[in-house]
């Protein structure tokens, strides 16, 4: 049993893909390179992160054909205006050197810029062929909507924030609805915390696998949930896609549904939107 596919809106987006936010220079190469050894085929970036160069080198360094690379990136929030976004895809494009990516995100919502200007000028990044898919990053149910509603093509990803601390359900069953896929960043959370809950270890011990792995098999094997964990450790890139043999039970499901708090969100910056209650 391997990675399975989201299929959302004409793309097929692995349900386990690897992300690279705050890795740099020689330390992302090297992880990307690793994660794609490993097995991994989808890998995550954004302009934000100061590595898609790296990003691109790592890859070369693998022995795996471009094609079966499923590439993610991101136009900052400054940058979603029309004409500044195909800028800034161009520009990523020649960082990572590639001739187009996968997936093309506004990494957050700008009430700055109506969103016919920056979602049309997403559309347009696709129409050029600078992106086979387009999505968006950060939006909550209002906005999604009207996403949703003014893009000419399918919004294929909405990537989130999301771990078992955050409740994001209203969320994710608005994406289902629109046959949109989720994306969970920080999907084990910051600094191990929900690692150590008892319903996380028990569970682990159960199935003879660690907290994280659990809580990664919890995100993926949720119906149109993909799950993108950083790491730059070697052995735990490789035991990060190592939860495809085994399934949780409904009621396992179910304790680390209940482990939600309303103080769950760990990402919250000053310029984000409105988040759902």
């Amino acid at each position: 049993m391997g990675i399975h596919n989201v299929e959302a809106g004409g793309a097929a987006i692995p349900s386990l893909g690897f992300g690279t936010w705050a890795a740099r220079d020689d330390e992302c190469r090297q992880a990307v390179a690793w994660a794609l050894e490993s097995g991994y085929r989808h890998i995550d970036t954004a302009s934000a992160y100061g590595n898609e160069e790296a990003v691109g080198q790592g890859m070369r360094a693998a022995s795996v054909p471009r094609d079966e690379i499923f590439l993610t990136t991101k136009v900052g929030p400054d940058d979603i205006d029309e004409g500044n976004l195909e800028r800034s895809a161009e520009a990523s494009l020649k960082r990572l050197g590639v001739e187009q990516v996968d997936l093309l995100l506004i990494h957050w919502p700008n009430p700055k810029i109506p969103m016919r200007r920056s979602i049309g000028a997403l559309c347009k990044a696709r129409r050029r062929g600078l992106t086979r898919h387009i999505g968006i990053s950060n939006f909550p149910v209002s906005s999604f909507a009207e996403a949703v509603a003014r893009a000419d093509a399918p919004i294929v990803a909405n990537q989130c924030e999301y771990h078992p601390r955050l409740d994001q359900s209203r969320l994710i069953a608005t994406c289902r609805a629109s046959g949109t896929a989720f994306t969970s960043y920080c999907p084990l959370g910051r600094a191990g915390d929900i690692l150590a809950e008892p319903a996380v270890t028990a569970i682990a011990a159960r199935h003879a696998k660690t907290p994280a792995q659990v809580l990664l098999r919890w995100q993926v094997q949720q119906p149109g949930v993909v799950a993108i964990p950083k790491s730059a450790n070697r052995e735990r890139i490789a035991e990060n896609i190592a939860i495809f043999d085994f399934t949780l039970a409904a009621d396992e499901m179910q304790a680390l549904f209940g482990l939600a708090s309303p103080d769950g969100r760990i990402v919250s910056p000053s310029f984000g939107p409105a988040w759902d209650k």
